[in-house]
């Protein structure tokens, strides 16, 4: 049965590794289904809700290069069930990725949910996309309340995609999140200064009273 992200990964230098470590038989085996070819509502949730990503490409002098991309949560937006895009931020202008998909637009992505300790890999065929060009795009990718301006966008047409373990995924909070948990904690905090506050003032007209 497939395995689409394992199967298009496993190359014979990968099947000796597997071999050297002793669970080459246990993925020859492997009688499930993970064919990945398709977003799922799942997946699509995931993404949406994501405000950054790792980015790898590989250049045409073999070399592997990873990048962060980030902005608000949302900014990936998946447009079907194969396909996903995002604007492109002008950064420091190296166009190192833009270059290398250029050349090879095979490119691996990979999403974390910190809190929640999980983490999706995707591979595709990346390719740019003038926002010029298509407006109804552009409109989708839109984020009017963003300070970063996207110079095009980037499409990424799904070949397969894989949820990884949630081992050594370290939890962590951006401070929306952490001002989100202490919403409750910070209004109990005021309702009690206002109540100390109204104590004191009672105490203090109370020593102000004449006998």
């Amino acid at each position: 049965m497939p395995y689409g992200f394992l199967d298009t990964l496993t190359t014979p230098s990968v099947e000796a590794a597997q071999s050297d470590n002793g669970v080459r038989d246990q993925w020859a085996r492997f009688a499930g289904d993970r064919a990945s070819d398709a977003f799922t509502e799942a997946e699509a949730a995931f993404i949406a809700a994501r405000d950054s990503l790792y980015l790898a490409t590989v250049s045409e002098n073999g070399w592997p290069y990873v990048q962060h991309r980030g902005g608000p949560a949302g900014f990936v937006k998946v447009l079907d069930d194969r396909t996903l895009a995002f604007p492109d931020f002008r950064g420091n202008r190296q166009y190192i990725s833009l270059g290398h998909v250029r050349a090879d637009d095979r490119a691996s992505l990979i999403m974390v949910d910190y809190p929640n300790q999980a983490r999706l890999k995707i591979l595709g065929h990346l390719r740019e996309q003038s926002l010029a060009d298509d407006p109804a795009l552009a409109e989708r990718l839109a984020l009017p309340d963003y300070r970063g301006r996207p110079e095009r966008a980037l499409i990424l047409t799904l070949h397969a995609f894989d949820w990884n373990c949630p081992q050594h995924i370290t939890p962590r909070f951006t401070q929306a999140e952490i001002a989100q948990a202490l919403t409750p904690t910070m209004s109990r905090l005021k309702a009690l200064e206002a109540e100390n506050a109204e104590l004191r003032r009672r105490l203090e007209d109370r020593q102000g009273d004449p006998e």
